[in-house]
């Protein structure tokens, strides 16, 4: 269970406290495209496709099973807000959502960040499987002769 939160890290005082090597503690008000209270949303620095955008906790939290009820409801209304921006503006044909959370699921900031990315028909040959791509041998699930993904 989440821990319980009642104020916004802004309120919070030094429990908002930013670490010098993070980099996302402290972000530049030109990177921010949109923000609630517990949150921020950025466009990725390192793209995997036009659009692939972030949505952050103001509060540095390694994982999503650490954060507050408050900061899951304020990060999905951002992520809910980002993907309608990218509508709009990209019209992409589809989007995977991601986040690595650990290192053993290739997390290489420790600052939560969920991870937006804009799809386009032709970005990959063959795009069925998405996120199961992560690991290519067990990705191809179809190959086997079958079509309910068991």
């Amino acid at each position: 269970m989440a821990p319980m939160q009642t104020s916004p890290p802004s309120q919070q005082g030094s429990a908002t406290a930013q670490l010098d090597d993070c980099p996302f503690c402290g972000l530049p008000e030109h990177r921010i495209i949109d923000s609630n209270d517990w949150a921020v949303v950025v466009r990725d620095a390192y793209p995997v496709t036009p659009g692939h955008t972030l949505v952050i906790p103001a509060r540095h939290v390694a994982s999503f099973f650490d954060t507050t009820a408050d900061e899951r409801e304020a990060l999905l209304s951002l992520l809910d807000g980002a993907r309608a921006q990218l509508q709009a503006e990209l019209r992409p044909d589809g989007f995977n959502i991601g986040i690595n959370d650990g290192r053993a699921a290739g997390q290489t900031v420790g600052h939560l960040h969920i991870h937006l990315i804009p799809r386009y028909v032709g970005d990959r040959d063959e795009p069925r499987g998405g996120v199961r791509w992560v690991i290519p041998e067990k990705a191809a699930y179809w190959r086997d002769g079958r079509k309910d993904g068991r």
